[in-house]
């Protein structure tokens, strides 16, 4: 019988909650106000980094954003695949393993209520998953890169989204 290596074991760094806006004002502070109610974490607010072909200019205010990670993740993260009915497309994973998905209203997550001082507003989640041993290229002293064989695949995710998730994978086309 053949050991399973810990190292190939899949779990997930981190959640980022995205909400975009047309800049800052009223918009911007709803967008807080709601990604805090759902993550109950911190809520930074996200801005240009250059200026864009849309005339955007540096430095200015676009939407906010949460980040979780840990256990808190995965338990938002299963709350937030309720919203989209636990369905995800094939296409909406990346090649190193990543995948988002957007939910269209925030009354759609279980548990949370309509404010009518914020109104309807959507949002995006962007899950990063990861290995043990993925470390070697965050680090400040020597940093490295993961081996080919070690980065997670686009099949890989889904079947780790299909099995410890619950979630349902559909072709692009349905």
């Amino acid at each position: 019988m053949e050991k399973e290596n810990p190292m190939r074991n899949i779990r997930i760094e981190k959640v980022t909650l995205n909400a975009g806006v047309k800049g800052p004002g009223p918009e911007l502070e709803h967008a807080k106000k709601i990604l805090g109610l759902i993550s109950g974490s911190n809520v930074v607010e996200t801005k240009s980094r250059k200026r864009n072909t849309f005339g955007v200019a540096k430095g200015r205010v676009l939407g906010a954003k949460a980040t979780l990670r840990k256990k808190k993740a995965e338990i938002l993260l299963k709350k937030l695949l309720e919203a989209v009915d636990n369905k995800l497309k094939a296409s909406q994973f990346d090649d190193y393993g990543n995948f988002s998905f957007g939910i269209e209203e925030y009354i759609n997550i279980p548990g949370v209520k309509y404010d009518p001082e914020i109104g309807i507003m959507g949002m995006d989640v962007c899950v990063t998953l990861e290995r043990p041993g993925f470390r070697v290229k965050k680090r400040m002293v020597m940093p490295g890169r993961v081996g080919k064989r070690h980065v997670i695949k686009k099949e890989e995710a889904i079947e780790f989204a299909r099995k410890r998730l619950g979630v349902s994978i559909m072709e692009s086309g349905d």
